[in-house]
């Protein structure tokens, strides 16, 4: 990594282009585990920084999650509405859902959320993003999947959806619409925020 002090400004300039997230980790010297469930854990981390002075961060650990980008003939992505308690609000998603299937991939579990949420199937599967939503807090992953060839999920294999799940719609939104929603912040979950716009990127990429 090429390196040099900014001319003007505090900070440092990255002239060649190598950058990006790093593995690294202060040390724990203590760590306590005040709650657990099959969907989440909670512990509270005492770490050392460079200096050696400690300090406690308190870390929620949830299963990974999978959202999908799924887009029909006529360019229209597919959102689900659906009532999320924490906020108090009905919030229009991306179908997503969590790694809660031992030995599940990825893109398996993204399959899986698609057919239960939306009763759809689809033939292709591309990662086009990794993202942590509350970094500060929490270890929670996602991966974004794009889904292509699509078509319904046989009657006979589909999920019958209960508690949250069983009150969501499934919303069909011009592409371009949903943009805009975006910017006009009237979607506001993070994946799907991210979803639509990596999306957009990656379509104008191609052009």
């Amino acid at each position: 990594m090429s390196l040099a002090l900014h001319p003007s400004l505090p900070g440092l300039i990255i002239a060649d282009g190598a950058f990006g997230d790093v593995e690294h980790s202060w040390p724990v010297t203590h760590s306590e585990s005040p709650f657990t469930s099959p969907y989440l854990s909670l512990s509270i981390d005492t770490i050392a920084d460079p200096n050696g002075e400690e300090h406690a961060r308190t870390v929620v650990r949830p299963n990974g999650a999978v959202g999908i980008v799924a887009l029909d003939d006529a360019d229209r992505i597919l959102l689900v509405e659906q009532y999320r308690h924490p906020v108090r609000r009905r919030l229009l998603e991306i179908p997503a859902g969590t790694l809660d299937v031992a030995g599940e991939s990825s893109q398996r579990a993204a399959a899986r959320e698609l057919s239960e949420e939306a009763d759809i199937c689809a033939v292709s599967w591309n990662r086009i993003l990794n993202l942590y939503a509350t970094p500060g807090y929490s270890t929670g992953a996602g991966e974004v999947f794009l889904a292509s060839g699509l078509s319904p999920t046989p009657v006979e294999d589909r999920t019958t959806r209960v508690a949250e799940e069983a009150d969501m719609r499934q919303l069909w939104v011009p592409f371009s619409d949903a943009l805009g929603a975006v910017f006009e912040a009237r979607i506001a979950d993070s994946m799907t925020v991210a979803a639509i716009l990596a999306t957009d990127v990656l379509r104008r990429a191609d052009r």
